[in-house]
């Protein structure tokens, strides 16, 4: 069997929205067709009735479509709010991006309407190096984590 990680999604309120804070932010590229999903088959596949879902898949960066994972962002029409969670809350907790500059990237972070969690800090992680680290939350409040190793 070949297995190949194909894509992280991210329910959002308003999917262009979330979508733009990406490829702005973390230079995301949109891949694909938008999608328009609705019908008998979204409806047994999600459990739910009447179910009509848009979005687009984001190229993430540093790697080429079609072969590289994407961010899926997609809207649901009737869509359930959950309250912000915490950086400990059980299940998927972040995602990463490796950059450069990390001011720089939380200044643009910030910018376009993100928000940091902790501090940005310096360490060294015995057996890995030296590392430069910030966990921060995009407009919708899903963790990200922007870090420079070495």
């Amino acid at each position: 069997m070949n297995i190949r990680f194909a894509h992280v999604n991210l329910i959002s309120r308003s999917w262009r929205s979330l979508a733009d804070f990406y490829i702005a932010v973390f230079d995301c590229v949109e891949y694909g067709p938008v999608r328009d999903l609705q019908g008998e088959w979204v409806d047994r596949l999600s459990g739910l009735e009447h179910a009509h879902i848009t979005g687009v898949h984001l190229a993430l960066s540093g790697f080429d479509p079609p072969d590289g994972p994407t961010l899926e962002i997609f809207s649901y029409d009737e869509c359930h709010q959950v309250s912000e969670k915490p950086i400990n809350g059980e299940g998927y907790g972040h995602i990463a991006f490796a950059v450069d500059d990390v001011p720089l990237c939380i200044a643009r972070l910030l910018d376009h309407g993100g928000s940091l969690v902790g501090e940005y800090v310096h360490a060294h992680v015995a057996g890995a190096g030296d590392i430069s680290v910030v966990y921060a939350r995009d407009p919708e409040g899903n963790i990200i984590e922007i870090q420079r190793w070495g």
